[in-house]
């Protein structure tokens, strides 16, 4: 975004994991853009989140019905959205290098572009999106350096700066994906994604940022 753009960053905090998640992926850069909103990319790891509400494991697992439902609705919301699906047949799928690797790149051009492809590899085409082989595939085909990318996600520090992110989710309240931050205002879920841009487009005009 240019430098006239007078719209409040957009906190986008996400999961490889999160079926929710993958809605907003896929959209949220489209979107924002049409609003002049930048958005700050947040990769966090739900798991640690969950067992601190004492849980083994997603909601949508623990509790059937709830399950049963969400997979209904996912196919309805890819419908809506134009947006390719096919059910996962592992959920929630382990997704720790991909997260290092969005880690490291939070910040970089390609970011929006690597979660779309990471996104489209669990939810489309229902792939293990865990195995370097399938992040070396997606990195290549955007024409980065798969290679040095992988092995800087699997360095100490970049372990612990995604470790530090969710460590701040916690601290912030995050109790699932996406969720957004507008000027310090928390919208939870995909359909909240349309409020919290017209908010952060709107925050100057109001006041509310700095």
């Amino acid at each position: 975004m240019t430098t006239e753009n007078r719209s409040t960053p957009l906190e986008f905090w996400f999961e490889f994991g999160s079926n929710y998640s993958y809605l907003s992926v896929m959209r949220i850069e489209r979107i924002a853009a049409h609003a002049s909103v930048p958005i700050e990319w947040r990769p966090f790891l739900l798991g640690p989140i969950f067992k601190s509400f004492g849980w083994t494991s997603s909601p949508f697992v623990l509790q059937r019905e709830k399950g049963v439902y969400v997979w209904k609705d996912m196919a309805r919301q890819c419908g809506k959205f134009g947006i390719p699906w096919r059910q996962p047949s592992v959920f929630p799928r382990v997704a720790l290098l991909p997260m290092r690797v969005a880690t490291m790149g939070a910040q970089q051009p390609w970011i929006g572009r690597f979660c779309r492809e990471m996104m489209s590899r669990n939810f489309a085409a229902d792939e293990d999106i865990q195995q370097v082989p399938v992040v070396h595939d997606v990195l290549f085909g955007l024409g980065l350096p798969a290679d040095a990318l992988i092995e800087g996600a699997q360095s100490d520090d970049v372990k612990a700066q995604l470790r530090a992110r969710t460590e701040e989710a916690k601290a912030r309240g995050i109790f699932g994906a996406p969720t957004f931050f507008v000027a310090g205002e928390m919208f939870w879920g995909n359909d909240r994604l349309d409020d919290a841009i017209e908010s952060a487009r709107t925050a100057h005009a109001k006041g509310d940022a700095p």
